[in-house]
C-alpha cells in the first residue's frame, strides 16, 4: 500500500509540472487580453475624449475681446466709445497657497493696492475660476509701471489690458445711450451659443440694449501651447476680434443738451425733440439722469447702488416715455373726435359757461366764468373746459377712443427701445368694465364723470411725452403718422411702412392748425412771442394737468414750427409742478427753439413733400 502511495504522488507531480506551462499561458493570455481591451476603450472608443482633454493641458486659449462699436450724434459727435483699462491678474497654476501670501504682499506694497481686498479676490476666485483671477481693476499708469519694474519678483501675476465702455458726457442722453453690464450665469447659457464670451457685457437699456448685435462685434483669440505649469511656450495662431459697428443716432448733440439745460432746475420732467417729417428723434430727455459709466466702474459701494436702484426719484426711469396725465394738450383730440364724427362740424360755435354738470359733478370752466359763444380756434386759443365737455360728451367715448388711436395713442410708437416704453391709457367703457387696470371686472363701470373727465385729458387718459409729440406730427405735416426712431439705419422713414396716411379730413386737419397757431399768437403761449421775437411762427398748446395719482399738478407745453413746413415738433413736461402749462413747460421749451433757430439754416433741415 505504501508503495502503491508513493507511485501515485509521484504521478500526480509529474501531471503537476506538466501543466503549469498552460496555466501560465491562460494567464498571460488573460493579462494581455485585458490590456489589449482598456487601449482599445482608451485609444478608440475613448479617444477623442483624452485627445481633447490632452491638448487642453497642453493648449490654452485666450480669447480677445472685440472693441464695442461707437455711438454718435447725427453729425458725428462721439457719445459712447470704449476705453483701454488696465487689470491685475493672478494665475492659480503658478501660485501655490504656500507661495500666494508672499506675492500678495509684494502686490500690496508695489501696487499701493488694499491686502484684505486682494486676498478676498484670490480665495474668492480660486473656486470660480481656477486658470485666471481679476485681482483689481482700473490701475492707474504709475501702478501699471511699477508692475513692469518689479514683474521678475512677481511670477505668476499679470497685467491684462481690458476694454470697458465709457461716456465721455456722463449723464448726458443716458436715457437714450442707456448702459451695458456684465452678462449672468443664465444668460451666458442662452447667449453661449450666439459667440458670447463669460466675462463678456451686454447692453442693458437704450439702444446699447436695442442695437447689441450691431454693436458688440466678434470675439477673437490667440492659441498658446503651454508646459506642465502653464508657462507659455509659443503662440500657436491668433484671430483678430471683429469690432462692432459704430452706430450715428438721429440725436442732435446741441438739441439734446438744450433739452437737458431746460430740465436742469426741474425735480423731474422730460424733453421730446422731434421731426415731424420722418421720425427722427433730434433730443429725448428725461430728469432726475444716472451716469451710464457707473456700470463700468469696477467697484460700487452700497451708497452708490442704493441712489440708483432704491431712490424714490427713480432715476433710471425715463420720464419722457411713461405715461402721464395730459390735461389740456389733449383737447386738438376732442376736437378731432367731434369735426370727423360730423356731430360738431369744424364751424360750430357752442356757449362756455361757468361749469357744466355730469353725474354728481359740476365740471367748471379755466376761467369760472366761461367765454361766451366760440368755436374751435378760440376755444383752443383761450383753452376752454365746457368748450371741449360738450364736445367729448356729445361724440360719446368710442368715438373719442378711436381719434385717440387713429393719432397713436393707446399703442406702443414703434421706437426701438420699445421694450422701456408705456402705450398709456385711454379710457374707455370696455377698459372699465374690465376693472380699469386695477379693480374686479364689472365692479368698476364707465360712469358720466368719465367721458367728461376724458374730454380734457384728466383721470381716465394718459399719455407718454413721446406719444404726444407723434400726436402733433400729424398736425405739423399735413396728416401722416410718423414712426419715432433713433437710428436712420439707411432707411427711407418716408415710406409707407413708417409713415402712414391718418384717416382725417384736411378741414379738420386745417381748423386744428389754425386754432394751435392762435394759442401762440394770442393766447396762452402768447409770451413766446416776446421771448424769442425772432422765431419763424410757431403753432402749439399749453397743458395743465391734474395728477390723478394724488401729487401736484404737471405742467406741459407742446408746439411745432416753422408753422407752414414744420421741421421740429417739441414737447416740454414738468412732473408735479403746479403752476401752469405758460408758467413752467413753455420756457424749456423756448430754450429749445432758441438752440433750433440759431443753427437751422446751417444745418440740412430740408422740407420734405407730404
Amino acid at each position: 500500500m505504501k508503495e502503491i502511495a508513493q507511485k501515485d504522488l509521484s504521478n500526480s507531480r509529474t501531471v503537476g509540472l506538466i501543466n503549469q506551462p498552460n496555466i501560465l499561458l491562460v494567464l498571460l493570455f488573460i493579462i494581455f487580453g485585458a490590456i489589449t481591451t482598456r487601449l482599445f476603450w482608451l485609444q478608440v472608443l475613448q479617444g477623442s475624449f483624452y485627445r481633447k482633454l490632452s491638448d487642453e493641458n497642453r493648449i490654452r486659449l485666450v480669447s480677445r475681446p472685440p472693441i464695442r462699436g461707437r455711438l454718435l450724434d447725427w453729425k458725428g459727435k462721439i457719445l459712447a466709445d470704449s476705453k483701454l483699462t488696465y487689470a491685475l491678474s493672478v494665475q492659480p497654476r503658478l501660485v501655490s497657497q504656500k507661495k500666494w501670501p508672499l506675492l500678495r504682499d509684494r502686490l500690496a506694497t508695489y501696487l499701493q493696492l488694499p491686502k484684505e481686498s486682494l486676498e478676498y479676490k484670490f480665495q474668492k476666485g480660486i473656486s470660480n475660476d481656477p486658470f485666471r483671477i481679476t485681482l483689481a481693476r482700473d490701475l492707474k499708469p504709475e501702478q501699471v509701471l511699477r508692475f513692469k519694474e518689479r514683474d521678475s519678483n512677481l511670477l505668476g501675476a499679470e497685467v491684462d489690458v481690458e476694454l470697458v465702455r465709457y461716456y465721455p458726457y456722463g449723464t448726458f442722453a443716458s436715457h437714450v445711450l442707456g448702459y451695458t453690464q456684465s452678462i449672468t450665469k443664465d444668460e451666458y447659457k442662452v447667449l453661449g451659443d450666439k459667440g458670447y464670451e463669460i466675462l463678456d457685457r451686454i447692453g442693458r437699456t437704450g439702444v446699447e440694449a436695442a442695437y447689441e448685435e450691431t454693436l458688440r462685434g466678434q470675439w477673437g483669440g490667440e492659441m498658446l501651447e503651454v508646459d506642465a505649469v502653464g508657462t507659455v511656450q509659443r503662440s500657436l495662431g491668433f484671430k483678430s476680434p471683429k469690432a462692432g459697428q459704430d452706430l450715428f443716432l438721429t440725436i442732435d448733440f446741441e438739441l439734446q443738451l438744450a433739452a437737458e439745460q431746460a430740465l436742469a432746475d426741474k425735480a423731474a420732467g422730460a424733453v421730446v425733440v422731434l421731426d415731424p417729417r420722418t421720425g427722427a428723434i433730434r433730443a429725448m430727455a428725461s430728469r432726475p439722469n444716472y451716469d451710464p459709466n457707473f456700470f463700468s466702474k469696477p467697484f460700487k459701494t452700497q451708497k452708490e447702488y442704493d441712489a440708483l436702484f432704491v431712490s424714490s426719484s427713480m432715476p433710471l426711469f425715463s420720464r419722457a416715455i411713461n405715461a402721464y396725465d395730459p390735461g389740456s394738450t389733449w383737447k386738438p383730440v376732442t376736437a378731432m373726435a367731434g369735426m370727423e364724427t360730423g356731430k360738431f362740424p369744424s364751424d360750430i360755435r357752442l356757449e362756455t359757461v361757468p361749469c357744466i354738470q355730469y353725474g354728481s359733478h359740476c365740471f367748471p370752466e379755466y376761467n369760472r366764468r366761461g367765454y361766451g359763444w366760440i368755436g374751435y380756434e378760440d376755444a383752443l386759443r383761450v383753452s376752454s373746459n365746457t368748450f371741449f365737455y360738450q364736445v367729448g360728451v356729445g361724440v360719446g367715448a368710442r368715438a373719442l377712443y378711436n381719434a385717440a388711436t387713429a393719432l397713436g395713442f393707446d399703442a406702443l410708437t414703434g421706437i426701438e427701445i420699445g421694450y422701456e416704453e408705456s402705450k398709456g391709457i385711454v379710457g374707455n367703457k370696455e377698459w372699465a368694465a374690465k376693472g380699469r387696470g386695477w379693480g374686479r371686472p364689472g365692479q368698476t363701470p364707465w360712469i358720466p364723470e368719465d367721458i367728461a373727465s376724458a374730454s380734457i385729458g384728466q383721470s381716465v387718459v394718459q399719455i407718454t411725452p413721446l406719444q404726444l409729440a407723434r400726436a402733433y406730427a400729424v398736425f405739423a405735416n399735413g396728416g401722416y403718422l410718423v414712426t419715432p426712431h433713433l437710428a436712420d439705419l439707411d432707411l427711407d422713414w418716408t415710406a409707407t411702412k413708417y409713415r402712414k396716411k391718418v384717416n382725417i379730413k384736411p378741414s379738420t386737419i386745417e381748423t386744428l392748425r389754425r386754432g394751435l397757431r392762435k394759442v401762440v399768437e394770442t393766447g396762452t403761449a402768447a409770451p413766446l412771442n416776446s421771448s424769442l421775437p425772432n422765431l419763424p411762427p410757431v403753432a402749439g398748446k399749453t397743458g395743465t394737468a391734474e395728477d390723478s395719482s394724488g401729487g401736484p399738478d404737471h405742467a406741459w407745453f407742446v408746439c411745432f414750427a416753422p408753422y407752414e413746413a414744420s421741421e421740429i415738433v417739441i414737447v416740454a413736461f414738468a412732473q408735479n409742478t403746479p403752476g401752469g402749462g405758460s408758467v413752467h413747460a413753455l420756457p424749456m421749451a423756448e430754450k429749445v427753439l432758441e438752440v433750433w433757430n440759431r443753427n437751422r439754416k446751417s444745418e440740412s433741415y430740408e422740407p420734405l413733400s407730404p
